[in-house]
Formats: structure tokens, C-alpha cells, sequence
């Protein structure tokens, strides 16, 4: 405690409310370098989807913020961060033993560095969504207040607790379905619990319909008797291995080799069937992603896998260095710290042309909300759940004690952060612009998405 409340003399909680752009600050050149090393005949496709809408391109853009961001206070508090942690990147999936849970859901950026530049992100985020959706500044307020008003309580909350007890908390569909329906009593709005849960029942049951053989239907066709995965161009396409099918299996043996015995095992009895690249996301379109088709028992027993290019972290250049050789690693480390039930399936390998990556189930149950399609009221909830899911995150990797101790009883650090996500949230409109007169100009290119 005495650590948290010292952290406040270095940078005092009302520090956080603004920040000050660096000279010779260039988002659109940021995002440039960020993408030299990508698959440029995706690159089209990435610019048309981030020039969507202004949360489009700020879910594209964590390393203009990243960039942003180290100029700002620190409190010297290190946790797992998430590097990304903006609404999007949260959502539902299923447990290893099959309970439907929301957690954090991306871990491409995940470093140690500073917690307050994830809820700096995710407040961010919310205002930036709250925008997109035509809400007014009370609205947009309201809703970020209250999702930094739920980190900073539930802080308080795992700091009076064991560590074991933080460890094994989550939270499940039906803790949602409380939590909803009690905000909504508290809102007075005009739905009805009953409504309410039945609306909740269709997202929880769309999440448990997505799995292996969902994605069997969507993305794989039989020919000549045998299972391949479906040509989309450019969204999926089939490309020629470097070094073909003994690279290969090289390349798969380490990953099975970063898996528990009784894991590894299993997915030992499955064979290779098929393989693919797949563009996913926003940010990521342009990175290396790869759906692999396994088959166990027979063609009914389908395994997809989904291969994903680690590169390194937005906030490497402005924290320590990865400890980690491989990225692959280091997302796979970060996910496993972080987040409160990860994929059985999660590994690492260095694949052909000492590329790193991380291997995960495609689908297991997972569902999400689009944001830019909420309303007021469900913004406000869903920006609290996200935010006390980073919470248990960050008081998994990091000193609970001490960030709520910093953090206090006051509202102080939530209005701090309000204002930050409202003048980001501007500055990140004029980003947008800039990015929009860059692909009107020409120096930024477009394609069909």
C-alpha cells in the first residue's frame, strides 16, 4: 500500500488527464513502418478496412498510441500489459471445460509494462465507439466514467483478496446475465428482466453454436472424398510452403513440443489434412495467418487450428525487452498469464524463414459484441465488463495491492481518465482524417474488404 501511495508522488493521479503530442509525431508514418514487413498485396485490404470508421482505424492503429503513450506519466507499476486492450478485443469463449467466459481475447502486443496504458487504451475506446455511435458528450462520459469507475472497484476487490482466489476467478455467461440485469433495474430503462435475459440468451447461444463443426461449414469443402479448406480470395487462399511438406512438419513438431505431455499427446493422434492463409481482423491484416485442418478419428472428427504471425510488441520500443527469443512465445506466455482459462491448444514454433508464431483452436464457442452498434446503455455495461476483466488480468500479473492503493476510494483517477479518453478520442479523429487524405492522395492505397 505504501508502494501504490508513494507511486502517487511520481505521477500524481491527475497527471493522466491529458498528454502532449511529440514533435514530429506522423500517425500515418507510424502505421507505414509498422506494415513493411507484411504481405503487401494485403496492405490494400488492411487501409480499407481501418478507413471504415474512426474505431476501425483506431483498432488499427496500437502503435500510434503505444507511440503515444510513452511520453506519458508513469506510476513505475508493471503488469502483464496487453498492449491493445481496446473493447474489441474482449469477448466470449469456452472454457476447458466448457463453461461459456468473457476475458480479454488479444495478446498480440503483450509485454511487461505500465497497467495505466491499457485502461488509457480502453477508456479511449469507449469514448471513440460512444462517437462513432452518435451518442453525445453526456452519453460518451457516462460511459467511460463508468468503466474506469469498475476497474479502480474491482481492484479494490482483488486486493483484499488471496492470490489463489484471484487466480481461479472468471467470469461466466451467467454472471453476466446478473450483472446486465441488475444494471438494468439500476438504469430504470424500460426492458424487462425478462428481456433482458432473453437477449442475453441469443448472443450466449450464437457463441456456443460457433465452434469446430460451425467452422467446418463455413470454411471447408469436400472434394474427391477428402475435406480442403475453401478458396475466398483474398480473404482465403491456399499458397506453396517454403521447403514444402518436411519444413512442415518440422515446423508443427515444435509447436506440439511447447504443449503439456497430455496435450501434446492428444493432438498427436490427429493427422494433417489441409492448410491455408486466412486475413483476420483489422490490425492484423497484412501479418501471416494461417487455418490448419486436422482430422482425428475420422472426417466427423474435424481439428482447426489457427497459426498466427508474432511480430513484436507496439510498446517493445518504449518498455524492456521481451525476455523472449520468439513471439510466438512471448504472446503464448503473456495469454497464459493473463487471461483465466486459455486454449488447451496454445503454442509456439519458429515456422519456415525463422518467422514466429502462435498456434490456438480457430473456434471454441466464441462470440463477441460489436460496439459501434450499442446504445448508451449497453455501452455502459459492456465498457464496465471489459474493464473489470482487465482488472483480474492486471491483478493477476501485477501488485493488486498497490495499483488500488494508488488508485484509492475517490473518483479522482476516473475523472483523470475521462478526460484523457475524450482528448485522445478527438485526437484520434483528426488521425483518422489524416489517414483518409492520405489514401485521397494516393500515398496510402485501398482495395476491395
Amino acid at each position: 500500500m505504501a508502494s501504490g501511495r508513494a507511486a502517487r508522488l511520481r505521477a500524481p493521479r491527475t497527471t493522466h488527464a491529458s498528454f502532449e503530442l511529440a514533435a514530429g509525431r506522423d500517425p500515418v508514418g507510424i502505421i507505414l513502418a509498422q506494415e513493411a514487413d507484411r504481405l503487401q498485396d494485403l496492405l490494400p485490404l488492411r487501409h480499407s478496412r481501418m478507413a471504415a470508421s474512426a474505431f476501425a482505424f483506431y483498432r488499427g492503429a496500437p502503435a500510434v498510441m503505444a507511440f503515444d503513450l510513452s511520453t506519458t506519466p508513469r506510476t513505475g507499476i508493471t503488469v502483464q500489459a496487453s498492449g491493445d486492450a481496446h473493447i474489441s478485443n474482449f469477448g466470449l469463449f469456452a472454457s476447458p471445460e466448457r463453461v461459456l467466459v468473457f476475458d480479454a481475447n488479444d495478446f498480440d502486443e503483450t509485454i511487461p509494462g505500465p497497467w495505466e496504458w491499457d485502461i488509457k487504451r480502453l477508456a479511449a475506446s469507449v469514448v471513440i465507439a460512444a462517437r462513432t455511435n452518435g451518442f453525445d458528450a453526456k452519453e460518451a462520459r457516462t460511459s467511460v466514467t463508468k468503466a474506469v469507475c469498475a476497474y479502480r472497484e474491482q481492484m479494490a476487490r482483488y486486493a483484499t483478496m488471496p492470490l489463489l482466489d484471484i487466480w481461479y476467478d472468471q467470469t461466466t455467461a451467467e454472471d453476466i446475465e446478473a450483472m446486465v440485469v441488475k444494471e438494468t433495474r439500476k438504469a430504470g430503462t424500460a426492458r424487462s428482466p425478462k428481456d433482458v435475459r432473453a437477449r442475453l440468451d441469443t448472443v450466449f447461444t450464437r457463441a456456443r453454436g460457433k465452434d469446430q463443426m460451425r467452422a467446418m461449414d463455413s470454411l471447408t469443402e469436400i472434394i474427391d472424398g477428402d475435406w480442403r479448406i475453401k478458396d475466398d480470395p483474398p480473404v482465403v487462399g491456399h499458397f506453396e510452403v517454403p521447403g514444402g511438406a518436411p519444413a512442415l512438419e518440422a515446423t508443427f513438431n515444435e509447436y506440439r513440443a511447447t504443449l503439456a505431455q497430455n496435450r501434446r499427446e492428444m493432438i498427436e493422434r490427429y493427422r494433417f489434412i489441409d492448410l491455408a492463409l486466412k486475413v483476420v481482423g483489422v490490425g492484423s491484416v497484412g501479418t501471416r495467418c494461417f487455418v490448419i485442418l486436422l482430422e482425428g478419428r475420422d472426417h466427423d472428427d474435424p481439428l482447426l487450428l489457427q497459426a498466427k504471425e508474432a511480430t513484436a510488441s507496439v510498446l517493445e520500443p518504449y518498455v524492456e525487452a521481451s525476455p523472449f527469443a520468439n513471439h510466438g512465445e512471448r504472446v503464448v506466455v503473456g495469454q497464459r498469464l493473463m487471461q483465466a482459462t486459455p486454449d488447451i491448444f496454445l503454442g509456439w514454433t519458429r515456422g519456415p524463414g525463422g518467422r514466429d508464431y502462435y498456434f490456438r483452436q480457430l473456434w471454441d464457442m466464441k462470440g463477441s459484441i460489436d460496439p459501434t452498434a450499442m446504445r448508451p446503455a449497453g455501452l455502459r455495461i459492456y465498457g464496465a465488463l471489459c474493464a473489470s476483466s482487465l482488472a483480474r488480468t492486471h491483478a493477476r500479473t501485477g501488485d493488486a495491492i498497490a495499483i488500488a492503493a494508488y488508485l484509492g476510494s475517490s473518483d479522482t483517477f476516473d475523472g483523470a481518465i475521462a478526460d484523457f479518453a475524450e482528448a485522445y478520442a478527438a485526437q484520434n479523429e483528426r488521425d483518422y482524417k489524416a489517414f483518409l487524405a492520405a489514401i485521397a492522395d494516393g500515398s496510402v492505397t485501398t482495395g476491395p474488404g
